[in-house]
């Protein structure tokens, strides 16, 4: 039910446009300090998840592994999205924490 409700978060952040996801658009919205938070799905290439890894950390946004992000957000095949907006970043920071807690 927790993922529910983070598959439920992610798309509401993409219905509601606060969001940007594929690999130039992320990158761009990063580089222009638009993006409140990143998320790469957790099969990412090694390269892929270094090159986020490596840009976020230099542009101090958080970066989160989540799974299936393209399905999420009915994007397949993105791997993955930066959160625009500070109160869909809490949202889905919350049910992250709510997925842990269930899933243990």
């Amino acid at each position: 039910m927790a993922e529910t409700k983070l598959f439920n978060s992610l798309g509401l952040c993409r219905r509601a446009g606060k969001c940007q996801s594929g690999e130039f658009a992320v990158e761009r919205a990063v580089k222009a300090g638009k993006s409140k938070l990143v998320l790469l799905e957790e099969t990412a290439s090694e390269n892929t998840r270094a090159r986020f890894t490596a840009l976020c950390a230099a542009r101090e946004v958080p970066l989160k592994l989540v799974p299936e992000v393209g399905r999420a957000i009915g994007r397949e095949g993105h791997v993955v999205m930066a959160v625009t907006d500070m109160q869909f970043m809490n949202m889905i920071l919350g049910a992250m924490a709510s997925e842990t807690e269930v899933g243990g």
